[in-house]
């Protein structure tokens, strides 16, 4: 070197942000020279920006090397130690900072304006995505996601494990599908085995319905940052949007945090289901045993087993005497094709009544719509022949009608959005669903003929000298029209707490 001066090591780190100090190289750097054999008389960089581009950071690492005799040393920035040469380098670290940060905020708002495009920016793509080339501005090339056939095909069949199963058993939970998957063979992009978190990362994934989204976290704190700084644009979708909506639906509604694992997998029929007439509380399982020894299991008021009679006169019913209740009921009255088509006939009844009143409120829009274009029309005839001049007033006028119109586009298009196509069903339809119904709750597994009886009922109400079972018409028009699918049991805790 042109001062002669023995170099004794080489840390090169290229691609690393200055902005921070976490960087392998850089902490190896200091880390040896702070050893106590003192290795280094001075840590020589090209500029103060290369070691450094926050103001604090560097000066204060330029104290923590000066306590151990290490100088930093800048090739282009040579500076002394006097106060004003001092003064000077941190004013230089000021302007490196600001720098950093201005060119981080052009960068950004670049980068937004290519997610609005629908252009890939260059983030991890999630599993079943790859990118294409679209076209080359300059040396640029600019891509956009698609999606890779053979990835898509296994994100198809996680979404299909945990809302239908395999085909051997009732739906498949989170960790349950890990398993399923690593024991097949079935590996991520990078060669690793699944896990819990990979998965319920992909149940809950938007891009795979079409939606993807830049700038949604921190890129160094991981915080997730406000929706208005969300950019979402249309990508090709894997799965559809009623098949991603009912796993959202039961990922949230089987959230440990809001009903415990047991409720919905346990090996009792009924729990979560039962209930005491009296106080709401759920019937839970207690056992007895008799004088000859035999073992018996009633469902028995958790309120008045935990609170006492003051709180409810508390009641049981034996266990397999409740459960053969509920399920010969729902098998002989319920499930029976003339039952079913009586309960789809009064919903079909009240939605038409209920459409008929949306309809006479689309006609009454569009009534206005169309009066307002027609005045609005006059209007604009009367000034082109020159009847009228556009005065204030008639602005004014003008400005009222068109407020008036696409107040009354915007209330038709909401209806139009929000308005749901009616349901039909043929005697074949009910007739396979309510075979179906009759022997899955019947027969099989009981978190899987659970899932089957929380799919179409809400409770089962446990009173003195009757059993209410409790159920709403319009879910059991969805089980219909979803081919009956159940109500998806997971099977060990949704892991939605857990950090990146």
């Amino acid at each position: 070197m042109a001062k002669d001066w023995n170099l004794t090591a080489h840390y090169i780190e290229a691609g690393a942000s200055a902005t921070d100090d976490v960087r392998g190289e850089f902490q190896k750097m200091i880390e040896r020279a702070l050893d106590d054999d003192r290795p280094y008389d001075a840590i020589i960089v090209h500029s103060y920006s290369r070691f450094f581009r926050d103001a604090f950071g560097l000066e204060m690492y330029i104290r923590k090397l000066a306590k151990a005799d290490v100088r930093l040393i800048s090739i282009t920035q040579e500076l002394g130690d006097d106060p004003a040469q001092i003064m000077m380098r941190q004013v230089i670290a000021l302007f490196d900072e600001y720098q950093s940060r201005e060119n981080g905020k052009h960068v950004l708002r670049a980068m937004r304006e290519n997610s609005r495009q629908g252009f890939y920016n260059g983030s991890p793509l999630p599993l079943g995505y790859t990118t294409e080339e679209i076209e080359k501005r300059g040396i640029r090339i600019k891509k956009k996601m698609a999606v890779d056939p053979v990835e898509a095909e296994t994100i198809r069949l996680i979404f299909r494990l945990y809302k239908d199963g395999d085909g051997r058993e009732g739906p498949i939970g989170v960790k349950k599908i890990a398993v399923w998957l690593n024991e097949r063979g079935h590996r991520t992009r990078s060669g690793a085995r699944f896990g819990v978190s990979g998965i319920h990362k992909i149940l809950t994934n938007e891009a795979y319905i079409g939606r993807a989204t830049f700038n949604k976290r921190c890129s160094k704190t991981l915080r997730m940052k406000p929706d208005a700084e969300h950019i979402t644009f249309d990508i090709p979708s894997i799965i559809d949007r009623t098949v991603f909506d009912a796993v959202q639906t039961t990922l949230r509604a089987h959230n440990p945090r809001s009903i415990a694992p047991r409720v919905l997998t346990g090996p009792i029929l009924l729990t979560g289901l039962a209930q005491c007439a009296t106080c709401q509380g759920a019937m839970t399982l207690r056992t007895g045993t008799s004088k000859s020894g035999m073992v018996h299991r009633y469902y028995t008021c958790s309120t008045c087993a935990r609170q006492g009679k003051a709180a409810c006169k508390g009641r049981s019913i034996r266990m397999d005497r409740l459960d053969n209740l509920v399920v010969d009921h729902l098998q002989a009255r319920l499930f029976q094709p003339d039952r079913l088509t009586a309960l789809l006939g009064s919903v079909m009844a009240l939605r038409s009544e209920r459409a008929a009143e949306v309809d006479s409120r689309v006609a009454r829009l569009q009534t206005e719509i169309s009066d307002a274009d027609e005045r609005l029309k006059r209007l604009y005839q009367m000034v082109e022949d020159g009847l009228t001049d556009l005065d204030d007033i008639l602005k004014e006028r003008v400005g009222a009608l068109k407020h008036d119109r696409e107040r009354a586009k915007a209330a038709l298009d909401r209806i139009r959005e929000t308005r749901s196509s009616a349901m039909t069903f043929d005697p074949e339809t009910i007739e396979r669903f309510g075979r179906l119904m009759r022997d899955n709750i019947a027969t099989g597994a009981i978190p899987f003929r659970k899932a089957y009886l929380q799919s179409v009922i809400e409770r089962v109400e446990v009173d003195d000298d009757v059993v209410r079972i409790v159920g709403n018409t319009a879910t059991l028009e969805q089980a219909i029209a979803g081919g009956a699918a159940p109500a998806d049991g997971v099977r060990r805790s949704v892991p939605k707490w857990r950090t990146r």
